[in-house]
């Protein structure tokens, strides 16, 4: 693959319609630093210095094409009023909501500019790294979906399938302003790819599909305007086979990647009608535990390489501090082949 341009020279080709000479390589990695600087993920979620030396680490030793500045799937809802309950060891956490309804009193209270301590942590973070990258280094970021995140706030049950329908409109119209506000932070601070993660995909019709897109179009207008990328990021299977259909014919102002998780080729082939740098693949991370199957893993990835042709080949969440970061150089490196 070319290689001639430079990764940020690649975002504004996306940008201007422009399909990419290869993929950008842009995978999650962001927990993993906590290990480096040996500390509980509690504490490292509050330090910019700890995170800025550990993300320098990471750059160097894994080579993609970006640093994953800050990412914490709760972020958000905490900045909805979530009180977050760690464990012992600072690893792991709950969240607990007041006892009254946040999809109904939070909405007032939203600010048009977030102000929460971990917000100013990961601008801070991301201040410092534009303050050294070069062009041959992306600065991305993530951000929870307006799905997920009202799920979360909803307190909706995951077990079953979720129906888009089951989704109150007064607690998307409350999700997606506070993605747009984290997300404009993010950009003026310098990030250049912000990734939209939504953890849950709905059962949704092609008029669900229309409002998703709509809801998400402040967040994407306003990244776009920094001349930054958004990335809507599906992490992971969809919820039914309609589903991916109903994406792939949707009209999105972003870059989509889907999860590679249980694809089969009929569905590569539905994704790839969305056409040359309109969609990206997703690494499911189970791909990176131990005992996992690297030669299935390495031909599906090359199938959708070659058949989707993708803007961005990306992780399905955050790579474990126990992962096999190897096994993910080897992948990167078979794709530059």
């Amino acid at each position: 693959m070319a290689e001639n341009q430079t990764p940020r020279q690649l975002v504004k080709n996306l940008l201007q319609g422009i399909a990419p000479q290869r993929p950008l390589f842009l995978p999650i990695v962001f927990a993993r630093g906590a290990r480096i600087e040996n500390l509980a993920f509690r504490d490292f979620l509050s330090s910019p210095q700890k995170i800025f030396n550990s993300l320098r680490q990471i750059r160097g030793h894994l080579r993609s094409d970006g640093i994953t500045c800050y990412f914490d799937p709760l972020l958000e809802a905490e900045e909805l009023g979530a009180e977050a309950q760690w464990d012992a060891s600072g690893a792991h956490r709950l969240l607990r909501w007041p006892l009254h309804d946040p999809s109904s009193e939070f909405a007032a209270e939203m600010p048009d500019e977030p102000k929460g301590s971990r917000v100013v942590v990961a601008v801070e973070v991301i201040r410092r790294l534009k303050a050294v990258t070069r062009e041959d280094c992306l600065l991305t970021a993530g951000i929870t979906g307006p799905i997920t995140l009202a799920a979360q706030l909803m307190h909706l049950d995951l077990a079953n399938p979720l129906r888009y329908a089951d989704i109150l409109s007064s607690t998307l119209d409350l999700t997606a302003s506070a993605v747009s506000g984290i997300a404009r932070a993010f950009v003026e601070a310098g990030a250049n790819v912000i990734f939209l993660r939504e953890d849950v995909t709905p059962i949704l019709s092609d008029e669900d599909a229309e409002d998703w897109s709509s809801r998400l179009g402040t967040a994407l207008n306003i990244v776009r305007f920094y001349e930054a990328l958004p990335v809507l990021l599906l992490t992971s299977p969809l919820a039914n086979p309609e589903a991916l259909e109903t994406i792939a014919a949707q009209s999105w102002d972003c870059v989509v990647c889907f999860s590679l998780d249980e694809v089969s080729a009929e569905q590569i082939a539905t994704i790839s009608r969305m056409g040359p740098g309109k969609a990206g693949i997703a690494l499911p991370i189970n791909w990176f535990e131990s005992g996992a199957t690297e030669t299935a893993s390495s031909e599906l990835l090359r199938q959708a390489v070659s058949e989707i042709l993708p803007a961005i080949v990306t992780t399905a969440g955050d790579m474990p501090a126990s992962g096999d970061f190897e096994r993910l150089k080897r992948m990167w490196e078979d794709m530059r082949q």
